[in-house]
């Protein structure tokens, strides 16, 4: 009796022993599972990314091109880069290639001789004493208007019929100052006056008093707007020869 009881006390210390162990074995992998869940492993390297924002360098406004949406910003409406550079300034002045003389005494003799013989024959108040001064012939002078008979080109421009008016135009003409163009060219000529080489908005003052002998206030106005001179011209070779009588510019 006392045996069996003994055993069954062994049995069921057994049996009590055994439930608690599979009990313990059972609730610790729970528990395991259970703060794992709630507690997940963080990632060192996910965790920098959460620094705070006030750590990071703000972007400078000027070191973007365009808005903050990233679109290009527009041209600016004033070009100031442009304005910034030098202006070339416009040149208006007709470029005429002569050399401007005044004193008569500086043209080759063959011109100066050719300017006192056609001053001598026009004061005669003779228009044909012009006749043999205008180089008959093939090589005769170039008179707008009448290309057979140049005298009688150059009295159909005066004013009245017997020619002395353009007989004063053309020592008004000689007496002025001559423009040396061409020079050193089969073209090389002397031309009075010398206004036909000169711009006449470059004109001074007392070259325009000497500019009036010659042509009306009004002429004057009406050229300024060409800048040119465009009244009668003579021109005279390096060699002697009249070789016209012209007007234009």
């Amino acid at each position: 009796m006392y045996r069996s009881r003994k055993g069954f006390l062994r049995s069921t210390a057994a049996v009590s022993l055994m439930v608690s162990l599979s009990v313990f074995a059972v609730s610790v992998p729970g528990s395991a599972f259970a703060l794992s869940e709630l507690r997940p492993a963080q990632d060192p390297a996910s965790s920098e990314g959460e620094k705070p924002a006030e750590n990071k360098q703000p972007v400078e406004p000027d070191a973007v091109e365009g808005d903050s949406d990233g679109i290009p910003l527009p041209d600016p409406l004033v070009n100031r880069s442009g304005a910034q550079k030098a202006e070339q300034p416009q040149n208006d002045t007709p470029q005429i290639s002569a050399q401007i003389e005044h004193d008569i005494s500086k043209a080759p003799e063959p011109v100066r001789r050719l300017r006192q013989l056609i001053i001598d024959a026009a004061s005669t108040g003779d228009i044909e004493k012009l006749r043999p001064l205008v180089n008959p012939g093939p090589n005769q002078a170039r008179v707008d208007g009448d290309a057979e008979d140049p005298v009688a080109a150059l009295k159909s421009f005066s004013g009245d019929p017997d020619g002395l008016e353009v007989l004063a135009i053309i020592i008004d003409l000689l007496s002025t100052g001559y423009a040396h163009v061409d020079a050193g060219t089969p073209d090389e000529m002397y031309v009075f006056p010398y206004f036909a080489g000169k711009p006449l908005n470059t004109l001074t003052q007392p070259e325009k008093v000497e500019l009036l002998r010659i042509i009306t206030a009004g002429d004057l106005a009406d050229m300024q707007e060409y800048g040119n001179y465009s009244f009668y011209r003579i021109g005279i070779s390096p060699d002697g020869q009249w070789k016209f009588f012209t007007a234009g510019d």
